[in-house]
């Protein structure tokens, strides 16, 4: 166990894990660089140690070490306890949530690795909001979707935005980066999964009528939101389903359409 350390230096070097978290640009270079990722909450800070992540550090105001005891009980890794004002001066954010981790990254598994034992796969393309990543992760571990497949330009699941809003699904479900877009697609392919395209467009077959829950193995691809997936990856799948829409409604927000879609693919419902 390690023993919690009053810090009341906002530049204090061991603090650095947990600066100017707001900056997208420079944690999105730098937490992949350093091997590292930010757990926000309790909750959350939990499933990261019950996913096997290791600690490297915990930033916390005074009234959650006792609510996160048995978790310092358990690490060896640094606990640093600062004032509200100071946690906010260092991540530049106000830490509602009052607690925060700093974890170690793995090494992502390749794509057949995840595709092995999958039967049902949710496959990303150019989703590079943190948001709806964290979204779709946590619809996909709800609503049994078995691995996640992103490509190149998807936006980092394990980013402090996407892990908070995923509620640490992204810990539970197994996910890959191919190497290749939309060439990538061909291992899948290769692998028994039938691809099919998530599109809004009409002459598109609903997924009622594809029946995608009676495959053997399907691949749903989604793309960004607004733009969806591009000509290229729509060529490459077998079918392109829609989800009907009523009331002039074109189109959902990619998160509630992926939810919409993996029940569907889970239950034909």
């Amino acid at each position: 166990m390690a023993e919690p350390i009053t810090v009341d230096d906002p530049d204090d070097p061991r603090l650095r894990d947990y600066t100017d978290l707001t900056d997208v640009e420079l944690r999105r270079r730098r937490e992949p660089a350093e091997g590292l990722f930010i757990a926000e909450g309790e909750k959350v800070i939990r499933r990261a140690g019950d996913a096997g992540f290791a600690m490297r550090s915990m930033l916390l105001s005074a009234k959650w070490v006792d609510a996160l005891s048995d978790v310092i009980d358990r690490s060896t890794a640094p606990v640093y306890v600062v004032e509200p004002a100071l946690a906010e001066r260092v991540t530049g954010y106000h830490v509602h949530r009052g607690a925060l981790a700093s974890m170690e990254r793995r090494p992502l598994p390749a794509p057949a690795d995840v595709l092995g034992a999958a039967r049902r796969v949710v496959v990303m393309e150019s989703v590079n909001d943190h948001t709806n990543i964290g979204a779709i992760f946590r619809s996909a571990a709800a609503l049994g979707m078995d691995a996640v497949l992103l490509s190149p330009d998807c936006a980092d699941p394990l980013y402090r935005r996407s892990v908070k809003v995923s509620m640490g699904a992204v810990f539970s479900v197994p996910y890959a980066r191919l190497d290749r877009w939309p060439g990538g697609l061909d291992e899948v392919r290769g692998a028994g999964f039938t691809l099919l395209a998530l599109t809004p467009d009409p002459e598109a077959r609903t997924l009622a009528e594809t029946a995608p829950q009676h495959m053997e193995r399907v691949a749903l691809m989604l793309g960004a939101e607004g733009s969806g997936l591009s000509r290229r990856a729509l060529a490459t799948a077998d079918s392109r389903v829609r989800i009907p829409m009523s009331h002039g409604v074109d189109s959902l927000n990619v998160g509630a359409a992926a939810a919409v879609a993996f029940y569907a693919v889970a239950t034909g419902g």
